[in-house]
């Protein structure tokens, strides 16, 4: 994928850029259940932002979860309108379930409000076409809530790649995901959640090697999915409102899936994602270049690193070698850093930290898995001009 490309998705030069002297960030919070946990607990710990507003749908939610964090002064709204039409906002954390997250994004684009959207990006293609195209008119920008992108292994699968070490790279098999590891609530239902495990823990999978190989743009895809295990009161799990029978019966969204990807540049992607199977991993990731290949060791629950020690293979000298790369450690936790670099991006005027140029393309794979699966047989991928 050449950046000309890309480059058709860039903002122009025109951000909303906060000052930093005279005033704290001022950043709303739409949606307060179970990931907003995260937003909250990182803003309070930046000294320059203030959060002054929450809303949820929910009566009585959105103050409840204020109240447990002692924001007791901070105003609360019963929708992402009401909030964003009665606060002066910097930039607002989108944490609704799936199937909202097109409504308050726009919204708040149209408003010129920076927006770090969680993941994934939407449920359908369509929908983050839609909050591309605001955010192409808006003079504020979307960042996604892709943590991993922070973590120094991630970083470095990277930097291999783009080192040329690799050579030209011609395949690639990711994935990963868990033996036993269904969510609740929210995730398991299509009117809230609209997809499961390719959403879930799947747009994280497949943004750490497309990432790494320059965000090239998907063709084809061969998908499937199954949901045998959340569906059966055998592997389901109960929650403090649903017994394991109740949370198998209101489960209708993918707990597996797996897709057979054709890539810009003649790059072959092998994807398999898991909620709940009878294996611990379906396999590691690997990338395939024409000098060397690279293996990341998978992890147990998709926890935004590797792993393990990845392991370059190549030959030197005529002699089959292999080099270790040690894991490296994080300064800091990956979600702050995620909020870290949305406040800075927004108050430097600097360019979205995982911008919605490159999220796209991983939707537009997630969608397109989806169709397939479907349709039962391959599909060409065909993503709409921004």
């Amino acid at each position: 994928m050449s950046d000309a490309v890309l480059g058709q998705f860039k903002q122009p030069e025109k951000e909303k850029v906060i000052s930093s002297e005279g005033r704290k960030f001022r950043v709303g919070i739409i949606g307060t259940g179970w990931i907003a946990e995260s937003h909250i607990e990182s803003y309070m710990n930046q000294p320059d932002v203030e959060i002054v507003a929450a809303a949820d749908l929910i009566p009585g939610k959105a103050r409840a979860k204020l109240d447990h964090y002692g924001l007791t002064n901070v105003r609360c709204y019963n929708s992402h309108k009401e909030l964003i039409d009665n606060e002066e906002l910097d930039g607002v954390s989108v944490c609704t379930y799936n199937r909202q997250h097109k409504d308050p994004t726009i919204y708040a684009l149209e408003r010129n409000i920076h927006v770090l959207l969680e993941k994934p990006f939407t449920v359908t293609l369509d929908e983050a076409v839609e909050i591309c195209r605001a955010e192409k008119k808006s003079k504020a920008f979307v960042s996604l809530g892709f943590q991993p992108r922070f973590d120094e292994n991630m970083k470095m699968i990277k930097k291999i790649v783009e080192s040329g070490a690799l050579g030209e790279v011609y395949y690639i098999q990711t994935g990963g995901g868990r033996r036993r590891g269904i969510p609740g609530s929210t995730f398991i239902e299509d009117k809230t959640g609209g997809i499961g495990a390719l959403g879930d823990i799947g747009c994280y999978s497949l943004d750490m090697v497309l990432n790494a190989v320059g965000y090239p743009k998907p063709l084809t895809v061969s998908g499937y999915t199954s949901n045998f295990f959340g569906t059966n009161p055998l592997y389901s799990i109960p929650d403090q409102d649903h017994t394991a029978e109740e949370n198998a019966a209101r489960f209708n969204v993918d707990d597996f899936a797996a897709a057979f990807i054709r890539l810009e540049g003649g790059i072959i992607l092998d994807f398999r994602i898991s909620w709940a199977m009878h294996l611990d991993t379906p396999g590691d990731t690997v990338i395939l270049g024409k000098k060397a290949a690279l293996r990341i060791p998978s992890t147990e629950c998709w926890n935004g690193t590797v792993g393990g020690e990845m392991t370059l293979y190549t030959d030197t000298a005529g002699l089959r070698t292999e080099t270790k790369i040690p894991i490296l450690k994080a300064s800091k936790p990956l979600f702050e850093m995620k909020i870290r670099s949305f406040l800075d991006a927004v108050k430097e005027g600097k360019p979205a930290p995982v911008p919605s140029s490159q999220i796209l393309y991983n939707q537009a794979i997630i969608d397109g898995i989806m169709k397939s699966a479907e349709a039962g047989k391959e599909i060409e991928i065909q993503i709409p001009e921004i």
